[in-house]
């Protein structure tokens, strides 16, 4: 047994984290590290995978000592929580510490160091991680597929039967088994109700990065390509009571929310993003993000909509589809490295 101690300012806790032995003694290594984590002094860092200056969030591979199998770790600055920044605030106490750059009349640089509540970093942690979630992470030339139906039904869909991550973890949610005290709002229709909960990009209080996710209980949808007029229910239900919820939990109209389906989604069950409409959230750009609204009126106007019009979508050098379409003469390696 390993006596841990951590240190938050004045206050000193000691855990205790048991690790299993064998009968040789020696000590059996975990299947993953999240029972029993408490630190990253285990994480033996073996890649930077990603370093986005811009949305400050770094992507690292490595391993654990006490536990087999690659691990992911991603780090992201939090943005500012307004509740914090009130006059009587910590921010603004001796507490805090300032170290002078320079000064050039009447500019001041400086480098701040805040007291350590108000200087987390987000970290989510995948362990054990597979081939698919380096390469998600993992910076690389991004090509755009303008894709016909021929292609999806040829190319793509088996593909995605083929390749697509476990969806245990959704199903996990959906069966209360896992995140349950997460769940903001639950219609159980078996056919038109969904799950709506905070997406893991956000820390579930700082309204101004405010992203939430509605996951269909439907397990035959996976993407919109599966989209048709039958669906039109349960979509409207997405966008109504989504709104509904939102706003009288967390104050934000329906005309401040930004609400989309990702194609190609990051998984194959039928989810909708609800994000803040001035947060600048991951996945916004044209070529993913599909506006639900705009995603009934198309429904509305030609049922099988999804299923006859040519959909373009990013992806990335090192992806098996992007081999697949390669091999097919759909794309064409750049020479331009990143």
């Amino acid at each position: 047994m390993a006596d841990i101690k951590v240190e938050d300012n004045n206050v000193i806790k000691n855990h205790s984290v048991k690790k299993r032995k064998l009968d040789d003694g020696a000590e059996e290594k975990q299947p993953n590290i999240h029972s029993t984590i408490e630190d990253l002094s285990s994480f033996k860092l073996e890649k930077i995978l990603n370093n986005n200056t811009r949305s400050k969030i770094v992507c690292l591979q490595g391993t654990f000592s006490d536990a087999d199998g690659a691990g992911l770790v991603i780090l992201e600055k939090y943005a500012f929580e307004e509740e914090n920044l009130k006059s009587n605030s910590d921010y603004f106490s001796t507490s805090s510490c300032l170290k002078k750059v320079f000064h050039n009349d009447i500019y001041g640089n400086y480098e701040y160091y805040p007291v350590t509540q108000l200087n987390s970093i987000k970290a989510t942690i995948i362990h054990p991680a597979t081939e698919k979630h380096i390469e998600k992470y993992s910076i690389q030339n991004p090509y755009i597929v303008d894709e016909t139906p021929d292609i999806y039904e040829s190319i793509v869909s088996p593909f995605i039967i083929k390749e697509q991550f476990d969806l245990q973890w959704v199903y996990n949610i959906l069966e209360h088994k896992s995140e349950v005290e997460r769940v903001v709002y639950e219609d159980p229709d078996p056919v038109n109700g969904f799950l709506l909960l905070p997406d893991l990009k956000w820390n579930g209080t700082t309204l101004d990065t405010l992203y939430l996710l509605a996951i269909v209980n439907d397990r035959n949808i996976k993407s919109l390509r599966d989209l048709q007029g039958e669906h039109l229910p349960l979509l409207k239900n997405i966008y109504n009571k989504g709104c509904k919820t939102i706003e009288e939990k967390y104050g934000i109209a329906k005309s401040q929310l930004r609400i989309y389906l990702h194609y190609q989604p990051s998984f194959y069950h039928l989810h909708v993003h609800f994000t803040y409409l001035k947060h600048e959230a991951p996945g916004i750009l044209a070529e993913r993000a599909h506006l639900l609204s705009n995603v009934i009126s198309n429904i509305e106007l030609v049922a099988d909509y999804y299923k006859k019009v040519t959909i373009p979508f990013v992806v990335r050098e090192t992806d098996k589809l992007f081999k697949v379409l390669e091999e097919k003469d759909i794309l064409k390696k750049s020479s331009l490295k990143v």
